[in-house]
């Protein structure tokens, strides 16, 4: 029983959370050169999960602190982030820094914590719908393997991202075009995220 919900558990994760493997390779790009990079990705990954995890398990006790119809606008914290990045790299290229320091000054000091942590609860929004019955089918214990689990890849997931950023083709692609990439992606998943929730009667 308990190797059938850990295998199910991990299925479940890979699939609900495959697109952030990118997004963690763009935000370790960004933090390339910066001592707490790491360390700040890594804090807001697990807070932004954290937060996802907590509305699930209180939702599969039956307490709705998220409603349902609020979900689609947490499309716009990715959407903010990224026009905010945007605007930075516009800036950047205006005033030429990008070519003579040859790091964008949207990269400066690396990517925060709670800006990693808002884009992960937000992408992260339409897994509490899957999560939730998964949960509740499984009861305390179920729920408990889940949970285990779940934060056990979140630490390969991470791993994987800057394992990403760091081969030598990948980085420096990503050294040249990260910069432009994360607000595009960002954006990207915010209206997604907008659309496909039918938020503003999109």
């Amino acid at each position: 029983m308990s190797l059938g919900i850990i295998g199910q558990a991990a299925a479940l994760f890979a699939v609900t959370n495959i697109d952030d493997i990118l997004i963690l390779a763009l935000f370790f790009a960004q933090g390339a050169g910066h001592a707490k990079a790491t360390r700040n990705i890594a804090a807001g990954q697990y807070l932004g999960f954290a937060a996802i995890l907590a509305v699930a398990v209180a939702a599969a006790f039956g307490a709705t602190f998220l409603p349902e119809q609020a979900v689609p606008y947490l499309g716009l914290l990715p959407l903010a982030l990224g026009v905010r990045a945007a605007i930075q790299v516009w800036k950047d290229w205006r005033e030429g820094s990008a070519e003579e320091a040859g790091v964008p000054k949207a990269a400066a000091g690396g990517p925060k914590a709670f800006e990693v942590a808002a884009v992960t609860f937000a992408n992260g929004g339409d897994n509490i719908g899957v999560y939730v019955p998964a949960f509740a089918a499984g009861g305390i214990g179920g729920m408990s393997l889940y949970v285990i689990v779940f934060l056990i890849l979140l630490a390969v997931w991470i791993a994987a991202g800057r394992f990403l950023a760091t081969r030598p083709i990948i980085a420096r692609t990503l050294s040249r075009w990260g910069h432009i990439l994360l607000p595009v992606v960002l954006i990207g998943i915010g209206l997604l995220i907008l659309v496909e929730g039918g938020a503003f009667g999109l």
